[in-house]
């Protein structure tokens, strides 16, 4: 899968997609990460890609221009006639686990991130197929969540983890949390591991991760549980 990111400050993204598991990911080429930056797209001698608002308001706005010749570039080196295009942005949809699978479905990905008070909208209404928010709050630019997409698909695509079930028991995967999971030493300042988890009994620790799963989740997101249960009900008539 190949990854794209139009930004204003690629030496942000480069600094987390050359480490740990997505750089190793990149190394032996399970996925692909190119950072482009807008500056380099404007005709502006001092780099400035942004300008005030008509209309008035606070902030500075990202013009269409640069982001658009940005685009162009990207598309020079696309492997795909029509890669997916996202704006990172508080006004997008939601990114959730089941979306993270939809998009690890893609071959190629551009992500463009906003700074100051965003991008001029019609170069989002001409070229961006979606915008993606990761939570309901704001940042001061969209670099840290296209790390977040990137992290939360890479880890979705053949090879980068080494099983499936690295990713298949987690928090979200099937609308569930994840079980409470413990390591060494067995007592840890006279806190015991559960006994069933040390047993050996197959079976038996698989039905404790299930029931731990569905218990946690109905402690810390009623939300997701309520889902579970209306899902399980339907699915079961």
């Amino acid at each position: 899968m190949i990854f794209k990111v139009g930004t204003l400050f690629p030496e942000i993204c480069d600094a987390y997609v050359n480490k740990s598991i997505i750089g190793r990911a990149k190394e032996k080429g399970h996925i692909e990460i190119k950072c482009y930056n807008i500056r380099d797209y404007t005709e502006d001698k001092h780099k400035r890609v942004d300008d005030y608002p008509f209309g008035g308001g606070k902030g500075m706005l990202i013009q269409a221009e640069p982001v658009y010749k940005c685009y162009l570039g990207m598309m020079e080196d696309s492997v795909d006639k029509m890669p997916y295009v996202i704006n990172m942005s508080p006004r997008g949809k939601k990114l959730t686990q089941e979306y993270c699978k939809e998009l690890s479905k893609k071959r190629e990905i551009f992500i463009i991130c906003g700074h100051y008070e965003g991008i001029d909208q019609r170069v989002i209404d001409k070229i961006v197929d979606q915008e993606v928010s990761i939570g309901d709050y704001v940042m001061t630019g969209g670099e840290l969540g296209a790390l977040v997409l990137i992290d939360s698909i890479s880890r979705l695509c053949n090879g980068v983890l080494s099983e499936r079930v690295c990713f298949e028991d987690e928090s979200h995967y099937n609308g569930l949390l994840e079980y409470n999971q413990y390591t060494r030493p067995r007592n840890w300042r006279g806190v015991e591991v559960p006994e069933v988890l040390i047993s050996g009994h197959f079976k038996n620790i698989e039905e404790y991760k299930k029931e731990n799963s569905i218990d946690q989740t109905k402690e810390k997101r009623l939300d997701l549980y309520n889902e579970y249960i209306l899902n399980k009900d339907t699915n079961n008539q």
